[in-house]
């Protein structure tokens, strides 16, 4: 390798540090997604030709690494020590004045405020600049080590900026913004999993996976509040420290950071914070409030599981007792039957509430919860609040027991709950609470876009008997339209003319629209991309389907059984003869990779899957999730497993990472 070669390499690896810093710690991109990809594809090259190169803080790790069967111990050199609590002025007075006792002083005390997250404690170690070890804080003393997990998170740097210390402990916390908390339970629930009560127990079970390719995709980030060890820098004040990891390149909260000059001026500011508590992006729960001083931090030293410098002011809890008044059924598009508690209105941290999620018969049944009973309810990283608690002791023995149901309770059809999943589905494809669902998802903005068609014209439509399925919006006209209670004329125009704009959606949103059970917006746009038109996909059968990478048995089986339906294949016929025709998409075909199958398997160090899929892609190949006999090579990396005894097995080529990469380039046009 000439040291030309390994000269670039660093060069990239620091000129992509940096742009991920500024992108994801400081929110202040310099350059384009695509300049971005250009850097990271060169850094490819360079670890292709010399694998030794893709080093532990190389940018190309961040997709994840070989799963663990178990997380090991760590021990943390300083012990993580946990926060006294104060739950109002009394105490938080009380905490100022020992502090002050403890120092005999009388004079006001310089405190640091810092918002205080509901997230996950994490410790992160550098050595000479690099990320080493990460860990859980566990009970103080020993956590779990999770460094292929903290690796992924892209606002966690792998290098420090210099000049840093020779070593570095760092405290953070890991949290989900509540937007994406939300966004990553709707793309469950589609799935069919079950979703996470809160952004604090989503971000805990994303961190906590054996395969950190599972963490990669969840959208987690991390503010770093303290120091453990230090080798290397003199620091004389919490806030100097704050500002200082903020310049070695991690990612601290100084703007919601408050200086407090004495006691008055903390409890000022906590209820500022209190105030915004609920515009904030992210969960808190608190403030911490801790003496800047850090001689005089050292002074006033430690309990045995507390410092005396440092307490968590905690909110008031988001919660309130109330009675579970009723216990209703909803049906969703797909079937999906989940529980809602119609609870007695009752205001939680400043909301009226009069519902709460159940999510399904797995939380009822470990709640025990009956209708008739006084319950406890919480806000947390959601609008609809959850049921935490039963207050057993409050019954009197008129509650009612709530028992799975057998029959749809809108269309008394079967009521089944399939293997593996958590959720009973309605199996009446005439159901009028799915039809409703599913014209309201065609009509939706992401699928085919029906302008105005919302929830109180399609209640109409389905009362006044207009429409059975999806295909019949395509046939109203004026006439069906005067039904409608407050249509005039324009309004009615407009709706109609919407309809009609609809006919020639591109093919994925038509896809996404017919609501295939597991096939979102993503993987619409994937089968569009290798069919090229509904006829291609309806006629695809289960081993063409498996055959592209990303697609799984279950969501193969979706797609055939979809089409094999009578009921969907005499829609799909209304639609066509009614205009709705799809746009088709150019296939992706006509490369040198033409017809060939590549599956890759085992640890990717040079390149990830996605990035793998599009390389064969962009020659006209196709990436499949396993190995059959028509994948004409398989492509190795580090630790393969059954994939690879498969394909010895069959006789199909085997490909190094390496080896790939030079196919690749070698049929990439001049």
């Amino acid at each position: 390798m000439a040291f030309s070669a390994k000269q670039r390499h660093a060069e990239l690896c620091a000129e992509l540090h940096h742009h991920n810093h500024l992108y994801h710690v400081l929110n202040r991109p310099e350059i384009s997604d695509t300049e971005y990809d250009r850097l990271f594809r060169e850094l490819l090259d360079l670890e292709k030709e010399d694998p030794q190169l893709a080093t532990a803080d190389s940018p190309s790790r961040r997709v994840g690494a070989t799963p663990l069967t178990k997380f090991p111990q760590y021990q943390h050199a300083l012990p993580m020590l946990s926060l006294e609590n104060a739950f109002n002025e009394e105490e938080l007075r009380e905490f100022d004045a020992r502090v002050r006792r403890f120092l005999a002083t009388d004079k006001q005390i310089d405190y640091v405020c810092e918002m205080k997250l509901d997230g996950v404690a994490v410790e992160l170690v550098y050595r000479n600049g690099r990320f080493e070890t990460g860990s859980t804080r566990g009970n103080g003393l020993v956590g779990e080590q999770i460094t292929e997990n903290l690796r992924t998170l892209p606002s966690v740097p792998l290098v420090l900026q210099a000049p840093y210390p020779n070593l570095l402990d760092v405290r953070g916390e890991v949290y989900m913004d509540i937007a994406d908390f939300r966004k990553l339970n709707r793309d469950r629930e589609e799935e069919g999993l079950p979703v996470f009560a809160n952004p604090r127990n989503a971000t805990a079970g994303s961190l906590r996976q054996l395969d950190s390719r599972v963490t990669a995709q969840r959208p987690l980030k991390i503010f770093c509040y303290g120091l453990g060890r230090i080798d290397g820098a003199q620091l004389t004040a919490h806030t100097e420290a704050l500002e200082e990891l903020q310049d070695w390149g991690l990612r601290v909260n100084l703007a919601e950071t408050h200086m407090a000059k004495g006691i008055e001026e903390v409890l000022t500011y906590f209820e500022e914070v209190s105030s915004q508590r609920e515009t904030l992006p992210f969960e808190i729960d608190g403030v911490v409030v801790k003496v800047d001083s850090l001689a005089l931090q050292r002074e006033l030293g430690e309990k045995t599981r507390t410092p005396r410098w440092a307490i968590a002011c905690k909110f008031a809890p988001r919660q309130a007792e109330t009675v579970v008044e009723d216990i209703q059924l909803q049906v969703g598009r797909t079937g999906a039957i989940t529980p809602v508690a119609h609870l007695r209105p009752v205001e939680v941290s400043g909301v009226m509430v009069s519902r709460a999620s159940l999510h399904n018969w797995d939380e009822i049944e470990r709640l025990g919860i009956r209708i008739g009973d006084r319950v406890v309810v919480e806000r947390a990283g959601d609008v609809i609040p959850d049921v935490v608690k039963v207050l057993v002791d409050a019954r009197d023995g008129t509650e009612i027991e709530v028992t799975a149901p057998t029959l749809c309770p809108e269309c008394s059809s079967p009521v089944r709950r399939l293997e593996g999943e958590v959720v009973p589905r309605c199996q009446g494809m005439s159901c009028p609470a799915r039809r409703k669902e599913a014209i309201k998802h065609f009509a939706s903005k992401a699928a085919m876009d029906i302008d105005g068609l919302g929830d109180r014209y399609i209640n109409q439509l389905l009362r006044l008997d207009l429409v059975e399925d999806i295909a019949d919006l395509y046939t109203l006209d004026q006439q069906d339209l005067d039904r409608f209670e407050r249509m005039g004329d324009r309004l009615a125009e407009k709706l109609l003319q919407a309809i009609a704009d609809s006919c020639h959606r591109p093919l994925p949103r038509f896809l996404y629209a017919l609501g295939i059970r597991h096939v979102g917006v993503h993987l619409a746009k994937v089968l569009a991309r290798q069919f090229g038109s509904l006829e291609e996909l309806a006629r695809a059968g289960r081993e063409e389907l498996l055959a592209i990478h990303e697609i799984g048995s279950q969501v193969a089986d979706s797609v055939i059984s979809f089409f094999a339906a009578p009921h969907n294949r005499e829609t799909l016929d209304k639609l066509h003869a009614a205009g709705v025709v799809p746009q088709q998409q150019a296939r992706l075909a006509g490369g040198p990779l033409s017809g060939q199958t590549f599956v890759f398997t085992g640890a990717l160090g040079l390149f990830n899957r996605k990035q793998a899929q599009e390389m064969v892609e962009q020659l006209g190949g196709r990436a499949a999730g396993s190995v059959s006999k028509k994948t004409d090579y398989l492509v190795a990396g580090s630790n393969a497993g059954s994939k690879r005894d498969k394909a010895e097995t069959l006789g199909i080529s085997i490909l190094s990472e390496a080896e790939f990469l030079q196919m690749v380039e070698k049929m990439k046009p001049s």
